[in-house]
This record gives C-alpha cells, structure tokens and sequence, in this order.
C-alpha cells in the first residue's frame, strides 16, 4: 500500500510553527492507521507578516494572514494548512474547507505593562498598543483616560517595543505568552466577560482542499467536537453581521452539561455605544445559536443609526 507523505504549511513566526507541531503530532498518531510514512512544516511567509505598519483592516483584512498559505494549498504545494482561526476571515475560501479545529486553548486576554500596573493603575494618557478595535472599545469602557496606539508584528516585537518606551502597556491573548513561555510578563488577565475575546481565538484550525478526501478523513479523526460547535456559533455571528477587521465584535462560546451559552458584543464604529447579548441552546444548535445573536445585534446596531 502507498505510504502518504503530508504536508503542512504555516506561517513562519514561532507561535505560528507551535501550532504546526501540534497540528503535525496529532496526525502522526494516526500514522499507522492511514499509512502516513512522513508529516512535514513547510513555512510560508504571508502579507501580514510583511505589512508591519497600518491595521489589517486598511490593507485588506485577516485574508492578509491566510491568502498565500490558501494559494499554496490551492496548488497542491501543500496538503493542510494550519492557521490561528482568530486570523481567519468568516467566509471559506472556494475550493476549501476549514471542518477541523484543534481543543481550544486558554482564549483570554492580558495586559503587559512595563511596572506590572494593572489597567486601573495605568496613569492617565499612558499609551496602550493595540491593533483591534474591539481591544481599544474594550478597554477605553474600563478605563477612559488611556490613549491607544497602533502595533503590529508578533509577541517578540511588541514586547521589545514595550520595553524600548514605545507603549506603557499591551494587550494580547494568552494563548500566544504560554506557548512562548513568557508568562512572567503578564501583569494581568481578564475573564472572557470582562473582554470577550476575539471569535475563534484560542483555536488552532486546519484547512484541506474539499477535493482531498483522504486528508479530510484523517482530519475528522483529530477534529475537537465541543470547539467545532462553539466555533461554529462565534464565527455565524461574524457571517450575519458581515464582520471583517474593522469590525469590533468579541464572542466566546461555552459548553456545559450539554448546552451551548454564547456571550457577544457588538461596538459602533467610534466605540462610543455597545451592543452585548447572552444566550444559550442546545449544542445541536450552535450553528443556529450564533445566527440568532448575530441577528438581534445587527438590529440593534441598525436601529442606533435609524434614530
């Protein structure tokens, strides 16, 4: 029988070849059963790594982190490619399919601030670094007399540009500083309530081609069921509500006893007005959970702008 080789393709930041060696372990337990002789990385160097000064959202949206690794796997270069979904735009790319998503990781988010000061101990105007909108609207509810300034580039860089004076804090999920080992740096964590993270983050997703049935059989095997169905209800949210970058909406979808519960908020542009709502079903209906919340904030948001 023919052994298969698989590819995989990631960004090449050090968090991004962490999730590509947890996404290739998990499939080289299945070695035996699908007769895979080898699982390779290949690094593939994206926009978004490239463009290190202006929001996604003016340079055209989390596509910038996902398109060449897609164009890679379009071309058959690559047999699965493995991405951040927080990075992931909310429609599937033709010719893909995004149905495996490893168990969710801790989604919260911190703040790192160089004398380990807490958000209400900040000073008024210091300066947080922040390249999200939903991040800034969060934070300016918390605390009004911060200033925000954009950063980009990955946990290295912004913590040097912390360091070097740039920013007097900044805020990132945690999922990143514990798989770097940084967790000295933080000077604290939010629950998921008090800044309702980013939809899907915290989740390791890998993408086939829909044509490749074999490498979808072996996905399903390594599929997380209970983070398919919670992110499945965030990303619905983002599809009725049409989100991109520019977008301010934080979801988070939790399971317990066999029902889904999903917190969400929706921001105006200039942040001044917030959108919340919490719900719940069964898990069956997660997919329809998220589509009901995205549609109760839309109207919401829509109404503002009629009065």
């Amino acid at each position: 029988m023919h052994k298969k080789k698989i590819i995989i393709g990631s960004r090449g930041s050090k968090l991004a070849l962490i999730y590509a060696e947890i996404a290739k372990n998990k499939i080289l337990d299945l070695k035996e059963k699908f007769n895979i002789s080898e699982v390779s990385i290949q690094k593939i160097k994206t926009d978004g790594d490239e463009i290190q000064n202006i929001r996604l959202s003016d340079t055209g949206g989390k596509g910038l982190f996902s398109k060449k690794i897609e164009d890679q796997l379009k071309e058959k270069k690559i047999d699965i490619a493995v991405h951040a979904l927080k990075d992931m735009p909310s429609i599937e790319t033709d010719g893909l399919q995004t149905q495996c998503f490893l168990e969710r990781n801790d989604p919260r988010e911190v703040l790192i601030t160089r004398n380990k000061k807490t958000l209400k101990e900040l000073k008024d105007g210091s300066v947080v670094g922040t390249s999200s909108y939903r991040r800034e609207f969060q934070l300016n509810r918390q605390n009004s007399k911060l200033k925000f300034k954009l950063i980009r580039g990955n946990v290295d860089t912004r913590l040097k540009k912390l360091n070097d004076g740039l920013y007097d804090a900044i805020i990132l999920s945690i999922v990143g500083i514990k798989f770097l080992g940084l967790e000295k740096y933080i000077s604290q964590k939010f629950s998921t309530s008090e800044i309702i993270p980013s939809v899907g983050q915290g989740v390791i997703a890998l993408q086939c081609r829909k044509e490749d049935i074999e490498t979808q059989d072996i996905l399903k095997k390594i599929n997380h069921i209970n983070t398919k169905s919670c992110v499945e209800a965030e990303r619905n949210i983002l599809k009725v509500l049409e989100g991109d970058c520019e977008t301010a909406i934080g979801a988070h979808a939790q399971i317990t006893d066999g029902k889904i519960s999903l917190e969400a908020e929706l921001f105006s542009l200039d942040g001044k007005k917030r959108f919340y709502l919490k719900s719940s079903k069964e898990v069956n209906s997660a997919g329809l959970l998220g589509k009901e919340v995205g549609k109760i904030l839309k109207e919401k948001s829509e109404n503002l702008y009629k009065k």
